[in-house]
């Protein structure tokens, strides 16, 4: 992360992004689908270049001996471009989410009173590698009426770079205000820090990335934050459950390429656990490819399988294939577990229980609850108009699914006829 920075730029991207803003804030929608539309041609004409660029970053970032994690997560396909055209070609055929009206849950005195979903504002995303993320956040804060600056990471710094040019180039030829997609570098010396401290001009930050970023700029920031989630996620296994589900579960939930969003990291067991089932499991997941580990109490019977944990790992996401078990008495000491040690944005639980499916949905701690269903993660799942940027483990400004309508928020308008004389 740079330190130093230039206040002029940062200073005129901001007030920039920010009368883009007032400016969106009125527009028409139609307007700003065809936005959308020009980005996802301008991207879908460009794989040939984003892919020339990425590899600079990627030879890069190699050279410099970054984890193989951040490599993993910057390298573009063809593939990955292609979702994200997707995405955005679908974001501009969906109805506009903004100026949707509907009746308040109140009335003051005489007067009419009703809501309507309005922008928020200036969105900043500070991502970590994801270079394709920066176009489908644009996307996103297009469609509800919302200004976007980006701010991506050194190791990225080609291919964003690229996919920003060829986004602000698509823009041009629309009626959207200038200034509705900034982007911010560190090698034009706009540190992050400074980025998130303009609070009377942003209205949300989003980090994207490592928990070691987000958490960081949590701390930074003077504007709100929406803090995204990946990894450190927990399945209960009810022993009543089959190994077919259970194995399903796990591995579906590590099928989302490339974020590790909702990946099953920790596997809670009952000690009544048919040992032969459990090694079944264990065969089944190193042939994919995993490390296992285990608690005390499944070490001394599964030391050919399992290595030792750290207590520090209960609470730490791997983002990568590692599973670690644990027994646990009872799916109450399970719950209470997670509570303690899990991200909180996306548990499971696989049962043939009613009860204990109504206990888990009712005392767990989570953002989503998964019951008897992988939790893996898609921006554009195949059923359904739903788009989702990521997930959110606070209790704040949104918790959940990171959709279009975590983008929005109310405005709740009083109209009354004048004062009413008796």
């Amino acid at each position: 992360m740079t330190i130093n920075s230039s206040p002029n730029l940062l200073l005129t991207s901001v007030q920039r992004s920010y009368h883009a803003y007032l400016a969106l804030e009125t527009s028409d929608s139609r307007d700003r689908s065809l936005g959308i539309k020009a980005m996802a041609k301008g991207l879908s004409r460009s794989f040939d270049e984003i892919l020339e660029a990425n590899t600079l970053d990627l030879e890069m970032s190699r050279e410099m001996a970054v984890p193989d994690l951040l490599i993993d997560w910057l390298k573009l396909t063809p593939e990955r471009l292609s979702k994200t055209v997707e995405i955005l070609e679908s974001l501009a055929e969906l109805p506009d989410p903004i100026q949707q009206v509907f009746n308040a849950p109140y009335r003051l005195n005489m007067a009419g009173t009703y809501c309507q979903l309005m922008p928020l504002g200036v969105v900043a995303l500070v991502y970590e590698t994801f270079p394709e993320l920066g176009a489908i956040a644009a996307g996103f804060c297009l469609k509800t009426g919302n200004s976007l600056l980006l701010r991506g990471c050194n190791s990225s710094t080609h291919s964003n770079q690229v996919i920003a040019d060829i986004l602000q180039s698509a823009l041009k030829e629309t009626e959207l205000p200038t200034g509705c997609l900034e982007v911010l570098s560190g090698e034009q010396g706009a540190s992050i820090q400074d980025l998130v401290s303009q609070h009377q001009y942003l209205s949300l930050v989003l980090p994207y990335g490592r928990p070691s970023l987000v958490e960081q700029v949590t701390q930074w920031s003077t504007a709100p934050v929406l803090k995204s989630a990946m990894g450190n996620c927990y399945l209960y296994w009810s022993p009543t459950v089959d190994l077919e589900m259970v194995r399903w579960v796990i591995l579906d939930s590590h099928s989302s390429e490339p974020d590790p969003v909702n990946a099953i990291e920790k596997v809670l067991i009952s000690p009544n656990h048919n040992p032969s089932i459990l090694v079944r499991l264990f065969n089944i997941l190193q042939e994919q490819g995993f490390e296992l580990r285990g608690d005390e109490r499944l070490l001394e019977e599964f030391q050919d399988y399992l290595k030792p944990v750290k207590k520090s790992e209960w609470s730490t996401p791997y983002l990568g294939k590692i599973i670690t078990f644990k027994v646990v008495d009872n799916l109450s000491e399970g719950i209470a577990w997670m509570n303690q040690y899990s991200s909180g944005h996306a548990d499971c639980l696989v049962t043939d229980s009613y009860a204990e499916s109504r206990q888990f949905a009712t005392e767990i701690d989570s953002a989503l609850v998964y019951i008897n269903n992988s939790p893996r993660f898609d921006r554009h799942p195949d059923q359904g108009e739903s788009l989702f940027l990521g997930v959110s483990n606070q209790k704040g400004h949104y918790r959940g699914l990171i959709s279009l309508e975590t983008f929005t928020t109310l405005k709740q308008v009083v109209q009354g006829q004048g004062k009413q004389f008796p």
